[in-house]
């Protein structure tokens, strides 16, 4: 019924908000007990916040709605590999499980160290990464030719 790739397609949608925003596409969910306990996607721009990155806000919605600051019972499934800062704050909140569909190959956490993330979280990566990594191409070529 509702598998990686629903959710996926779920954090695709939140991303092509961010893109209607002029913001970097990248969206994301997080559930917990097969349901979406959380949306978002980036605001750096809106907010002028470089902080404001889809799973940042996520973290903080998910921990709002279960009255907790512990995520261990969710996933976090988002477009693009999570990056050092995103991957620093999924280790506090002790996710149980990261599902990304594009691999940041300058900036995600496979690049740097997957020790930033607590032991106990899983990963996985490449879900619908065609769409997810189409999506950002589209964007940033968008932003050279208006350029």
């Amino acid at each position: 019924m509702f598998d990686d790739a629903y959710y996926m397609r779920e954090a695709l949608r939140q991303a092509q908000l961010a893109a209607q925003e002029d913001e970097v596409p990248i969206g994301c969910v997080i559930v917990w007990k097969d349901r979406i306990i959380a949306r978002a996607y980036n605001r750096t721009e809106q907010l002028r916040d470089f902080t404001a990155h889809a799973e940042m806000q996520a973290f903080t919605s998910a921990a709002e709605y279960l009255n907790n600051k512990y995520l261990n019972e969710c996933t976090l499934y988002v477009t693009l590999e999570p990056c050092a800062m995103c991957s620093g704050a999924a280790f506090w909140t002790q996710l149980g499980a990261i599902v990304f569909g594009a691999t940041d190959r300058k900036r995600g956490i496979s690049q740097i160290s997957a020790q930033l993330l607590h032991p106990s979280t899983q990963v996985k990566s490449g879900v619908l990464e065609e769409e997810c990594a189409a999506l950002l191409s589209d964007f940033f070529k968008r932003k050279r030719k208006d350029n």
